[in-house]
């Protein structure tokens, strides 16, 4: 769980997590500030990157392209930051895009990357139209720590999810 803002209690928080209170997570801060470092970069005809928190307007395009209000970056690759086998991986990823097909939702591929690359890229996907609640019920499905997800206004969030 996070939230964005203000202060609380007049107390700044860490410079590293500038802007964010992790309340109640089972996730180390170290992998949630990988997750807030990574680029999450969208495949396809109109590339993009995401950076939790910033603005896209690449993703705003791609919404209005799509006509939705909303997507989902999310993979199936790694559960709970574990890191697994490539070949596990990619059965997770295509049961993952099994998944998104049966319930007719438009995806595009893309690569969750820390700018270190210190740790092997994500395959994953960007899914148009997903609403906040159906992508965390999705995340949680595939055993993930997180997601990001963006509303209409095209700044992607930190989502997490346990």
């Amino acid at each position: 769980m996070w939230l964005q803002g203000e202060q609380l209690s007049g107390k700044r928080r860490p410079s590293s997590l500038e802007g964010f209170l992790f309340l109640d997570s089972q996730i180390d801060r170290l992998t949630i500030q990988a997750y807030l470092e990574t680029g999450y970069h969208v495949h396809g005809d109109a590339p993009a990157t995401l950076r939790v928190g910033t603005f896209c307007s690449g993703l705003a395009e791609l919404h209005q392209a799509h006509r939705v209000d909303c997507s989902a970056f999310i993979t199936a690759c790694n559960p709970y930051s574990q890191v697994l086998s490539e070949r596990f991986n990619t059965d997770s990823q295509n049961v993952l895009a099994g998944e998104l097909e049966r319930r007719a939702l438009p995806y595009i591929g893309g690569m969750g990357q820390h700018p270190s690359n210190q740790w092997l890229g994500e395959a994953s996907f960007l899914v148009l139209g997903l609403a906040l609640d159906a992508a965390k019920t999705l995340g949680v499905q595939f055993e993930q720590n997180a997601i990001v997800w963006s509303g209409s206004d095209a700044v992607p969030q930190l989502i997490l999810l346990r």
